[in-house]
């Protein structure tokens, strides 16, 4: 096989919505909320009209999923997904933004911290209490 067509399959669309929905853990409601929405391209479709995805598809939901697991509200996501349609010449403004996430991402992880250290005290003292 060549390399174009090794580099063409990451984009050919084979998956259907179940399947993308068992790999991603997300619903097949939740896969079309964010095609309406914006945040993924409209998918190929089967000659039925299905919806097909591809690895490169798979690939930015994972990204989707880890800005949603570390908080990222929906909003700046769609910001994000705009900033990367309209092309490289975004690529400080989409570094910026995700900048600006990390250091959220760090206070929120900050916060965690001494709340686990008020858990870890009371803890302490119960294990003292039930000796």
């Amino acid at each position: 096989m060549s390399q174009a067509a090794v580099a063409g399959a990451e984009f050919e669309a084979r998956y259907t919505i179940g399947e993308v929905a068992e790999q991603t853990g997300l619903s097949a409601h939740t896969l079309r909320w964010y095609e309406r929405i914006g945040l993924l391209d409209h998918p190929a479709r089967s000659h039925h009209g299905q919806r097909r995805f591809s690895d490169a598809d798979l690939g930015w939901l994972a990204f989707l999923g880890n800005l949603r697991a570390t908080g990222m509200p929906v909003a700046a996501m769609l910001r994000y997904t705009e900033l990367v349609r309209t092309g490289d010449e975004t690529r400080a403004e989409r570094r910026q933004l995700l900048i600006e996430h990390r250091e959220e991402v760090l206070a929120r992880i900050r916060d965690l911290q001494t709340n686990l250290l008020v858990l870890d005290y009371k803890i302490d003292l119960y294990g003292q209490d039930c000796q």
